[in-house]
């Protein structure tokens, strides 16, 4: 653990009354030390590495899995080439017993190719696993997704939602920082992603500082946490995390759930259209459309809709899923006639 990093709050004996009242309107990153250390899985991974693959095949029901590989060359780091123009790994289909078999064949080699298994929905293959090791913090409906693989880094990134690791076998080093230093992380291509969302340029391990000087002030508001098998992190909406396996076998489950319903759609989504059609204005246009944006959206649109009845605000009115359908089919023509 990196000691100029501070670290992760520390919770124990977290209850899921504690984690929705406290720790979770907090808005804060949170370290569940052991919390899902009575799992079965995880008793499988503390007795070995081949406990745990033995563990696995017992639950597999033939099921392919997203794989990412790389050669060696790349020290489990996955990013862009050079230019920024293609991935250094591959993306591939396979069955997840043999993406486990191969893993556990590259265990003894000091300097093995790159493997990752990512985000595989356990109840989709593994059955039997979700059933035995539950993690009660949550609703029974959010899916837990299953990451396997070697030594590899995760490059900086964030989820557009709440999300609760849970380290299963071998350590993970996660590097947190919060929302508002997107600025300084010097993030890449928003539509040409490694694995959906953007990520930051910069490499924690060695970073470049003549040429992303700003990653100094990142780095003073970083926060660390290692966890080990047993160990749960929460990571708060949009906090961007770097992820480093330390170990040559490591097994991770983890949880994505919101609280806003999907129907309203993708900030994202929104902001790339907004780039479209607004960054490319002349300034005095964008200084006009600026000001309608803080009416209209992020004032909350209050004062906007004041002077109209609710039955007059349409696609302004209470978001409801008939409003989205409409406004979805709404956009959906509009940009059909500028093809």
């Amino acid at each position: 653990m990196n000691s100029t990093f501070v670290p992760v709050a520390e919770w124990r004996d977290v209850t899921p009354e504690r984690f929705q009242k406290e720790i979770l309107p907090s808005g804060q990153p949170a370290l569940l030390r052991g919390y899902v250390s009575s799992w079965p899985a995880v008793r499988a991974a503390r007795e070995s590495p081949a406990a745990m693959a033995q563990y696995l095949r017992s639950v597999d029901t033939g099921v392919h899995a997203h794989v990412m590989t790389a050669d060696a060359t790349i020290g489990g780091r996955f990013f862009y080439t050079d230019d920024l123009t293609a991935r250094n790994f591959e993306n591939r289909m396979m069955p997840f017993g043999a993406a486990l078999t191969r893993l556990m064949e590259l265990i003894d080699d000091p300097t093995p190719p790159a493997l990752y298994v990512g985000a595989l929905p356990i109840p989709m293959g593994l059955q039997d696993f979700s059933r035995a090791n539950r993690l009660d913090l949550l609703d029974a409906t959010v899916v837990p997704r299953l990451w396997l693989g070697n030594r590899v880094t995760v490059q900086t990134h964030y989820d557009l939602s709440y999300n609760i690791a849970c380290v299963v076998a071998g350590r993970r080093r996660f590097t947190l920082f919060p929302p508002e230093e997107f600025d300084n992380l010097y993030v890449g291509p928003l539509e040409f992603t490694l694995a959906g969302q953007p990520i930051s340029l910069v490499r924690l391990e060695s970073p470049d500082f003549e040429r992303f000087p700003r990653f100094r002030a990142a780095l003073e508001n970083a926060r660390v946490a290692e966890l080990e098998p047993g160990d749960a992190l929460f990571i708060p909406y949009m906090w961007w995390h770097h992820v480093v396996s330390l170990d040559a076998f490591n097994v991770l489950v983890n949880y994505w759930w919101d609280t806003v319903p999907a129907w309203q759609g993708s900030p994202f989504e929104a902001l790339l259209h907004a780039i479209m059609s607004v960054r490319n204005l002349p300034a005095e246009r964008r200084d006009l459309w600026r000001q309608l944006f803080e009416h209209y959206v992020f004032s909350g649109g209050e004062h906007a809709l004041e002077h109209l009845e609710e039955r007059q605000r349409g696609i302004q009115g209470v978001a409801s899923p008939r409003i989205a359908q409409v406004m979805r089919q709404y956009l959906a023509q509009n940009l059909a006639g500028r093809r």
